[in-house]
Formats: structure tokens, C-alpha cells, sequence
């Protein structure tokens, strides 16, 4: 069975701050090492916000007849203050558009940026009582659509705390370590829906 896996995102998707990859090429690894070929096509870029993968990733998605996609997006617009309508109907809008590939959309939410050493040299309003409301939004057009949600905030409040290494020198994006939890994350959800 041949899985075409189509990565939307931001750095995280890049893997900026690992020394190879980032979750997705994880997660695709993985699903190889389960037995599948896996084709992967990232289309994942460094800085993107929300407008960004809507405008320039998603058209170029649909068009790789994906039968998985991925997409991680929202911390950039939390930093740089989208307005949360937009951000939801920017994400309500993609939703709409990728459910035409007919292929299992896996989305992830927004990491407790708290936890990030960065969130020490940068004032607390950049973040402080964004990241929920980011969230909810994300959780209702999943609900909305069908869109299977990885709650990535709920396991981050677990996760870093004892991963000391789960972020890059950086203080802001994940390391290898970071993430390769954050693939180990979502594999079991992805693994149930390729093997469908």
C-alpha cells in the first residue's frame, strides 16, 4: 500500500532547529519502517502564517492528489498578531479546499509557547492568553469538518517539562528530539488512517 503524504506549514514542517527534518519527514520515516511506501511532498515554509499556506501551499496540495495531509500552522500569527477571525476563516477556507482531495486531513494545534525558553525574552502579551484562543478556533473547524485533531498543547504541558532537550538552541522552534516526540505524537492516529 502507497501512502502520497502532503505536509502544509510553517518551519515546524522545515524542521528549522533539527539537524534533519521535521515532523513530517519524521513521520514519514516511521510510517516506512511500518512496511508502507510513502511518498512525501512538503511544501511546509519557514515563517508561513495562516494567509500564507491558504495563498501558496494549498492549490499546489490538492494538485499532488494527496491520500494524507498534514498541517501545522498558527504559532507565527500568534507572534505577529493575525486577528483570530482571520486565522479561523483562513483555516475554515483551506479545510474546505483539501476535503476535495477526499484524503484524511490531520491537523495539530499550538504548542503551550510558555514552555519555550524563548517566551523569557519576549513580552508575555506576544502570547500570554493567545495560544487558547488559537486553539479553540483550530478545534472548531476540525469539529466543523472532519479534520482529525492532534492535540499537541495538552502533550506539550506534558512533554517539555521533562524533555529538557525538546527545543533547539534556538529557544523557539524543536530540536530532533522535539520533534521526533512530536511524530511519535501523531503516529498512531496517522497509522490508523493510511491503514483504513
Amino acid at each position: 500500500m502507497s501512502v502520497n503524504y502532503v505536509a502544509l506549514g510553517d518551519s515546524t514542517a522545515v524542521g528549522v532547529g533539527a539537524s534533519r527534518g521535521g515532523y513530517p519527514d519524521r513521520l514519514a520515516s516511521r510510517l516506512r519502517a511500518a512496511g508502507l511506501a510513502v511518498g512525501l511532498t512538503n511544501l511546509g515554509q519557514s515563517g508561513a502564517r495562516i494567509r500564507d499556506v491558504f495563498t501558496g501551499q494549498v492549490k499546489r496540495a490538492v494538485a499532488s492528489q494527496p491520500t494524507l495531509v498534514t498541517l501545522g500552522i498558527g504559532t507565527n500569527d500568534v507572534w505577529r498578531g493575525t486577528p483570530l477571525e482571520d486565522f479561523q476563516d483562513d483555516l475554515d477556507r483551506i479545510a474546505r479546499r483539501l476535503k476535495q482531495t477526499g484524503a484524511p486531513l490531520v491537523v495539530v494545534n499550538l504548542v503551550d509557547l510558555a514552555l519555550a525558553p524563548v517566551a523569557k525574552m519576549v513580552p508575555a502579551a506576544l502570547y500570554e492568553g493567545r495560544i487558547e484562543p488559537f486553539n479553540a478556533a483550530i478545534a472548531e473547524v476540525a469539529h466543523a469538518h472532519g479534520l482529525h485533531l492532534v492535540d499537541l498543547f495538552t502533550a506539550s504541558k506534558a512533554m517539555i517539562p521533562h524533555s529538557p532537550h525538546f527545543f533547539s538552541s534556538d529557544g523557539f522552534h524543536p530540536s530532533d528530539e522535539g520533534y521526533s516526540e512530536w511524530a511519535e505524537l501523531m503516529l498512531p492516529l496517522v497509522q490508523s488512517l493510511v491503514s483504513r
